[in-house]
């Protein structure tokens, strides 16, 4: 409890590792907001059935509370007008931000919307019976796109994990994409410091010799226990892949058994 987990990609697609950790908190009976900014509800939902999970089922008994980031966008910067103003005079939406940055209003970074979505997704109520609370994010470079500041996303985050590891001891999960060989510099910003902040990394990466059919990537677990109390060095451990239809086969590095 109160850990923040970041998954990150290179060269390959991570997205694995979010619908392990969505199944796997629904499982244990875990409030979960899941802010999905990559993918529709329909794509979670598919994954999630074959991974023994209904995530339609979850929402109706208010377990799950999901924000489609896709659709969102959308409706925030081509909705009517008349539908954003009375939005706007209840509560603003979530991703207004998309709005203001559309409009220039020198408000692009403003994040407090999300910030306040998410706080109010996992508030603990009365006859709550759930085990823990969790945030999920899918994928959080997706902010940058949309038009905010990597020094707004990361003040995202930290009131996140003030909200949600602090004072309510839930977890936050959370995927970035990166690339070590691109120049957006925004991109490597937020992952840098993502990375010093984090509890527990796990790296997807791409192999570098290229495509295999029966190796689709490697997977670095990164421990920091650098941040705990008296620890040491961080501890590393490395492991390749095969994604399957309904599970992910580890093994070590060459131990692949098309290889032997």
């Amino acid at each position: 409890q109160g850990k923040f987990t970041l998954l990150r990609d290179t060269r390959t697609d991570g997205s694995f590792l979010v619908h392990h950790f969505l199944s796997f908190y629904l499982r244990a009976g875990c409030k979960v907001c899941f802010v999905a900014l990559l993918q529709s509800f329909s794509h979670y939902n598919i994954v999630a059935q074959k991974l023994g999970v209904n995530l339609t089922a979850a929402k109706e008994r208010g377990q799950l509370v999901f924000l489609e980031g896709l659709g969102s966008c959308l409706d925030v910067v081509f909705g009517k007008e008349e539908l954003a103003e009375e939005q706007e005079a209840k509560q603003p939406h979530p991703l207004q931000f998309v709005r203001t940055t559309s409009s220039s209003s020198g408000t692009a970074s403003d994040l407090r919307a999300l910030l306040d979505f998410v706080r109010a997704s996992l508030v603990p109520v009365d006859g709550d019976a759930w085990q823990g609370r969790v945030l999920l994010l899918d994928e959080l470079g997706i902010l940058l796109s949309l038009g905010a500041a990597p020094v707004a996303v990361l003040d995202f985050v930290h009131y996140c994990r003030v909200a949600v590891c602090s004072r309510l001891q839930g977890n936050i999960v959370v995927l970035v994409h990166s690339d070590e060989d691109s120049e957006d510099e925004e991109n490597r910003l937020l992952v840098t410091s993502l990375c010093h902040h984090s509890d527990l990394i796990l790296w997807a990466e791409g192999l570098a010799t290229g495509f295999c059919k029966d190796v689709h990537g490697q997977l670095k677990i990164i421990r920091r226990t650098s941040l705990q109390p008296g620890g040491e060095r961080d501890t590393q451990q490395l492991y390749q892949y095969k994604i399957q239809e309904r599970n992910v086969t580890f093994f070590a590095r060459g131990m692949s058994a098309a290889v032997l």
